[in-house]
């Protein structure tokens, strides 16, 4: 390793990583502003505020590695442009490509980590945060255990089992209920082909009705309608739909290739596969688009360079939003709408790095 590489690659991730961690803290104030009424009107503790936050910053540091390596770039050129770092090393045969080498290996080095970092950590952080969210926050039940299409659910002195809910129609197909007494003795088990909500109470159809008896034992009985009172509504039994950011790349492969399988769209699974593949990459592009802006700029200095950079953020982050929505409608096949903004802004630096001054 030169002693150019080593300087240029050690200015860079000192520069990444104070800018990392700015941003970070940005984003964490930004959030707790926004959250904070949420918390106190919860009666959230403060251990429960704390890991929420703790758990988000797995996510929030991949979302800004992209913008932290711009924003190095930049930075990093504009002091040794202005150092006349950049004209020595020219004056001394030393090519622009050359000088700039260091960077882009490091950022392909940090495309490696997120996506590792996206695939490990980020899943089970962000699952985490979101069940803090759910139960001390929007006191939702945390006491429903579902598997591969059924629910188990603990209600007061009961337990339900779905074999599937139907949240369009709110109705439970194959659902067994089981009342318990105060020392946990079976007192009623009724079991049913469906359940519907139906004027607030859930109506049993073609079931059958076990309730124990006074001397010991248990009566049994069919019907074809049951008024069945509990307290549950159906949002009770909704499954809470995963995040992108809750499941890894594979998880997501999994779970489209069941979809699928049961007959449903996986357009938006596919879309948010790949996108698990090209947003890594994001940094690599960052700093294609950075190093023309960069030294291409002929007055202005770093600060114009910078509002320039962060403008380029929002216009990748634009495309980015309006290809994945292009994609989740089907108008674009999953993997270009995850790859057109990297191929875009790709383009649009080689394009730029091709007409810079040399």
């Amino acid at each position: 390793m030169t002693i150019l590489t080593r300087y240029v690659s050690k200015e860079f991730l000192k520069l990444f990583s104070l800018c990392l961690l700015i941003l970070l803290v940005i984003y964490l104030t930004v959030d707790l502003i926004q959250k904070i009424d949420d918390f106190i009107e919860a009666g959230a503790t403060k251990s429960a505020m704390a890991g929420y936050f703790l758990c988000k910053i797995p996510y929030i540091i991949v979302q800004m590695v992209p913008v932290g390596t711009l924003l190095s770039v930049i930075i990093l050129f504009s002091l040794m442009k202005k150092n006349n770092e950049i004209t020595a090393l020219k004056a001394s045969g030393v090519s622009i490509f050359r000088i700039s080498l260091p960077v882009f290996w490091v950022s392909l080095g940090l495309s490696g980590f997120v996506f590792l970092f996206s695939e490990f950590i980020v899943p089970q952080a962000s699952t985490r945060s979101q069940e803090i969210w759910n139960h001390d926050v929007k006191k939702r039940d945390r006491e429903r255990l579902y598997g591969r299409g059924h629910i188990w659910y603990k209600a007061r002195n009961a337990i339900y089992w779905i074999e599937r809910f139907n949240e369009a129609d709110n109705m439970m197909e194959g659902p067994v209920f089981y009342f318990f007494d105060d020392s946990f003795r079976l007192k009623k088990r009724i079991e049913g082909k469906s359940a519907t909500w139906h004027q607030g109470r859930w109506i049993v159809r073609h079931g059958t009705v076990q309730e124990a008896e006074k001397g010991g034992g248990y009566g049994f009985r069919r019907f074809q309608k049951l008024e069945l009172k509990i307290p549950e509504t159906p949002d009770a039994f909704l499954r809470p739909a995963k995040r992108p950011e809750e499941m890894s790349y594979w998880q997501l492969k999994r779970f489209a290739r069941e979809v699928r399988r049961e007959g449903y769209n996986p357009t938006r699974y596919l879309v948010d596969m790949n996108i698990k593949l090209a947003f890594p990459l994001v940094s690599l592009v960052m700093v294609l688009i950075g190093l023309p802006v960069t030294l291409g700029l002929k007055g202005g200095g770093t600060p114009l360079a910078v509002c320039i950079g962060i403008g380029v953020c929002f216009l990748y982050l634009i495309n980015l939003g309006v290809a994945r929505s292009l994609g989740l409608s089907g108008i674009l096949p999953p993997h270009l709408a995850a790859w057109s903004a990297n191929l875009i802004f790709s383009l649009l630096g080689v394009y730029l790095l091709m007409n810079l001054e040399t």
